[in-house]
């Protein structure tokens, strides 16, 4: 059988890779598809992509069901993901509760990981964090943007030098080996990303879609997602 496409945000990854076994037992199709900045996700479909599935924001959702290019009706809410601070594994954990302290975290930091600061929802996030912070001019040289989330915290993962931080959505940070979660951002600047998943109104195979989305968002599914954090 052909293998189901899907085009989603970086920060469902994890939850997807969770469920990819179950979903091919069930249909006999594999997933195949990219996952990234919501924004390049949203381009990629815009340009002809295949599709079937989409795992996006809730905005981006919205605004491609008001184009056409989402099947009106098919959206279901996955949760709600928040931005998070990782460091390496076994790290000592900075205190980033306030942005204060998130603050002086920051200007310690020999390197600083993060998705993409013009097309990722946190990367966006972040790049307005350090300059309502005043220290984005500062931290220049130190930072250190990658396409997506996922990405960012695999190459901070890898790295060998001391003293790294990382910002990117908080289930990109969990389902990464090699990294620990410290914390959301502080209140003052705390962004939480409500994430659903929709059939794409030119998708190819729209039975086993409507399966992939009944199961990524199912009952059944809701530890997974916990676990994985979503809200």
């Amino acid at each position: 059988m052909s293998s189901l496409h899907i085009l989603s945000g970086g920060a469902a990854q994890g939850l997807v890779n969770q469920l990819r076994g179950k979903f091919y037992n069930e249909t006999g199709r594999s997933i195949e598809g990219s996952f990234g900045a919501v924004g390049l996700m949203r381009d990629q479909l815009l340009a002809g992509t295949p599709c079937d599935v989409l795992i996006l924001t809730q905005a981006l959702i919205d605004e491609l069901t008001a184009n056409g290019h989402v099947l009106a009706g098919s959206a279901r809410p996955l949760g709600t993901v928040r931005t998070g601070v990782a460091v390496k594994t076994g790290e000592a954990q900075p205190q980033v509760d306030t942005p204060e302290a998130l603050k002086a975290a920051l200007l310690a930091a020999s390197g600083i990981y993060f998705p993409d600061p013009v097309k990722a929802t946190a990367g966006i996030h972040f790049m307005n964090v350090l300059k309502q912070l005043g220290i984005d001019a500062v931290l220049g040289p130190r930072l250190r943007p990658f396409p997506n989330g996922a990405t960012a915290m695999k190459e901070m993962a890898a790295a060998t030098e001391p003293g790294l931080i990382g910002c990117t959505q908080v289930t990109e940070i969990l389902y990464t080996p090699g990294v620990q979660l410290v914390a959301p951002l502080p209140k003052a600047f705390e962004l939480a990303t409500v994430y659903v998943t929709a059939m794409a109104a030119k998708a190819e195979q729209p039975q086993a879609a409507a399966m992939l989305i009944d199961m990524l968002a199912s009952p059944a599914a809701a530890e997974v997602r916990r676990v994985g954090g979503f809200e």
